[in-house]
């Protein structure tokens, strides 16, 4: 799998592609990210990227131009086709079942946005989709692009030590993750149940699930509910 971003602070992504599991993984070739600066393919001595917005407004706008080569020398570089992603407050909110939908893919394009955002032509042009990480406003589209590529790569076989690393967490089921204890057995008055000390693997499994369902019960009614509903439709 190969993603690219398209960025104005290629630096900034770098120095957290290059940290922690993500960066040894990519060390490691288990997938390919590859920075790319927009101002690279501007075509004026200044390497502006972005102009006053058409009908007046605040802040400035990218131009379609540098966004557009950029995409293309990816494309060019890569050899083939690229599903181009734009980041934008009005995309569609990003999740774990997107995560899944976007690991199919074997090469994505991720083009960070900023100012006020694209012209819209860009979009229409290249775009396959928008995204946003959550109904809040940033000042760059890098931190949502890392963290696309975060939630997608940790997916590939090999990155994590297992499948279960992911597969257990929160929200890869429909449910959040139940609760997690280490040492010591008895912290403040406070013991570790007594179950997952049992050595019973099929009690422990049945204690997770519920502990799952209830903590999403209590914390995430929306996500319970949604699970409920899936679970009705596939006893169905």
């Amino acid at each position: 799998m190969k993603i690219n971003i398209a960025t104005l602070f290629p630096d900034m992504c770098e120095t957290v592609l290059n940290t922690s599991i993500i960066g040894r993984a990519r060390k490691e070739g288990l997938f390919e990210v590859k920075t790319y600066n927009i101002r690279d393919y501007t075509l004026n001595k200044q390497k502006n990227v972005d102009d006053r917005p058409y009908g007046g407004g605040p802040g400035m706008v990218m131009m379609t131009q540098p966004i557009y080569d950029c995409v293309k020398a990816i494309e060019h570089d890569s050899g083939e086709d690229t599903f181009v992603i734009f980041t934008t407050a009005r995309g569609k909110t990003f999740n774990q079942d997107l995560a899944k939908e976007l690991l199919k893919k074997p090469n994505i394009t991720i083009v960070c946005g900023h100012y006020e955002g694209f012209d819209e032509r860009i979009i229409e042009e290249i775009g396959d989709m928008e995204i946003s990480v959550g109904d809040f406003v940033l000042t760059g589209g890098e931190l949502p692009a890392l963290i696309i590529t975060d939630a997608v790569c940790r997916m590939i076989p090999g990155v994590l030590s297992s499948e279960e690393g992911f597969m257990q967490e929160s929200h890869f089921n429909g449910l959040l993750e139940h609760a997690q204890y280490t040492r010591p057995y008895d912290w403040h008055g406070m013991t570790v149940p007594d179950i997952l000390l049992s050595g019973d693997h099929g009690k422990i499994a049945d204690y997770k699930f519920k502990d799952a369902l209830e903590r999403t019960k209590a914390k995430r009614p929306d996500l319970y509910e949604k699970y409920m509903q899936n679970d009705i439709n596939v006893e169905k």
